[in-house]
């Protein structure tokens, strides 16, 4: 299989086919980055397409060295959300995937979904720092090397802020837990 970075090197040298398939390749994470980041799908889709136009335009400043390409993108990614959002609380999360439901029990499926709401709620509720290091190590897998470099930060801060992050989450999962129980 073609490395990322045989990708890019052929798409910057015009071949569409190298781009498109680079493209199929890492839209899914750099949505779903944005997606967990955002909380807006629509957000999460214009973000992905201008991360790709510009990784076109600016793939030549990739540096293998400093990390993945994906982690490369994440960076971009990042940048975009917070122009565009300037680190705004989105007012409503109600785009859950239809794909989720249970169709066999539906108070299976209504818990699932209350937690699910409720999971996603916390995480954007977190300071954007925290909320960063968690939806990249967490919800995207990325190591921690490649949150570092898309976060432009040392990995000792992305552990730091994932910790922190983590517990914060528990905090308000927590709440929310005792909350719906009373």
């Amino acid at each position: 299989m073609t490395s990322d970075e045989e990708l890019l090197e052929a798409a910057l040298h015009g071949d569409e086919a190298a781009f498109t398939a680079l493209y199929r390749r890492r839209q899914g994470p750099v949505f779903r980055f944005a997606l967990h980041t955002s909380g807006d799908a629509a957000v999460s889709e214009d973000v992905t397409q201008e991360v790709f136009m510009a990784l076109l335009e600016n793939g030549g400043r990739f540096d293998p060295a400093r990390g993945t390409l994906l982690s490369f993108l994440y960076g971009i990614a990042r940048n975009l959300l917070l122009r565009r959002l300037a680190m705004k609380r989105p007012e409503d999360s109600d785009a859950l995937p239809e794909d989720l439901a249970a169709d066999d029990d539906v108070l299976d499926d209504l818990t699932r979904r209350e937690t699910i709401e409720a999971v996603r709620s916390a995480v954007l509720s977190l300071p954007a720092p925290y909320r960063e290091a968690v939806v990249l190590c967490d919800l995207e897998n990325a190591s921690y090397e490649d949150a570092a470099a898309a976060l432009e930060c040392p990995v000792g801060t992305v552990r730091s802020r994932l910790s922190r992050g983590r517990a914060m989450l528990g905090q308000k999962l927590a709440v929310k837990t005792a909350r719906s129980i009373s």
